[in-house]
């Protein structure tokens, strides 16, 4: 894989900075000696994700939705990794409206503001989900999109607008196609949490795992690791300008097969599984082709998923037995 690291300094915005793959994003730019702003409104990051990192970063608190907030937060930037969103399937089944205001009208607010300021260069956090419920596996960038939730929909349209502001304005853009993201920080307390930050916290506290369907579901879990080498890598490549990029693992694992896996992690042969109706909206088989990602970007998932969730439940084992208010990296 080629190094992600950045060439010289440059000055960065991360929308959505202080959730679950923007921290991370944040924490390695720093590390790289980078300038970083924030944007964020905190509606689903947490300021904990970033207080290790207290002085070397610009917060700014706001919505993407206000477009006078982004222009701000716009000012002076080289890069934008876009990556705030309303970011679940079952949320904006619930609400559809605030999911477009959010994930459509905001994404143009960023286009519109990173136009306006020359910015060089625009990385869109898209998803899998856009490639909905079709029985083609792995999924690659040339199927025709068939959303299946508002989600969905709205992922494809914000990769629509960038397509668009490329072509019409010339703003660079990209577009990464992430898989199931997972890895510390994932938030396991919402009602629309991930699966895997679910199952781990389940699992250390002794209650049943909720599964719904058969578990025989199977995922592209990528961890986050890789997904941050992705989107560093996708501001510097030329190549990929205009693209829309896949971003996963390139294996996929069913439930049962996580199950098994934190069995052995946690040590507890007997973890309760309560079986429940599958939800709305949910894809069956989710598998990323990432050949374009590997010819185009020189990108290659450095970290399995066995070590990836090996490092996961590490990092919640530590922050259950840490007081409350400590802050800490994971």
């Amino acid at each position: 894989m080629r190094i992600a690291v950045p060439t010289g300094v440059s000055r960065y915005l991360v929308t959505g900075g202080a959730g679950f793959i923007g921290s991370h994003l944040v924490e390695a730019l720093v590390h790289f000696g980078q300038h970083v702003r924030v944007l964020d409104n905190f509606s689903s990051g947490r300021r904990e994700n970033l207080a290790h990192l207290a002085g070397s970063l610009e917060v700014i608190e706001g919505d993407i939705r206000e477009m006078t907030t982004v222009q701000r937060a716009m000012e002076g930037v080289d890069y934008v990794l876009h990556q705030a969103a309303v970011a679940s399937v079952p949320q904006s089944i619930a609400d559809p409206l605030t999911t477009e205001q959010v994930n459509v009208a905001g994404t143009l607010n960023v286009l519109l503001a990173a136009r306006d300021a020359c910015v060089r260069r625009v990385v869109f956090a898209s998803s899998c989900a856009v490639y909905g419920n079709s029985s083609v596996l792995p999924k690659h960038e040339q199927m025709p999109p068939e959303p299946v939730s508002p989600y969905a929909a709205s992922k494809l349209a914000g990769e629509g607008y960038c397509r668009a502001f490329q072509q019409v304005y010339g703003l660079p853009t990209v577009a990464l196609r992430y898989f199931n993201v997972f890895g510390p920080r994932q938030d396991p307390h919402s009602q629309y949490a991930a699966v895997i930050p679910k199952f781990i916290t389940a699992a250390l506290s002794g209650s049943a795992l909720t599964v719904f369907g058969d578990g025989r579901q199977s995922r592209d879990f990528v961890y986050v690791a890789n997904v941050v080498a992705a989107n560093l890598l996708a501001c510097q490549v030329d190549d990929a300008i205009g693209q829309v990029i896949n971003v996963a693992s390139g294996e996929c694992h069913s439930l049962l097969d996580l199950i098994d896996h934190l069995r052995k992690l946690i040590g507890d042969k007997e973890l309760r599984v309560e079986y429940l109706p599958p939800q709305p909206g949910d894809v069956r088989h989710s598998l990323g082709d990432i050949q374009r990602a590997v010819q185009l970007l020189g990108y290659v998932p450095h970290v399995d998923f066995a070590t990836g969730l090996r490092e996961t439940v590490k990092c919640f084992r530590q922050r259950l037995v840490q007081a409350q208010g400590l802050t800490s990296s994971c």
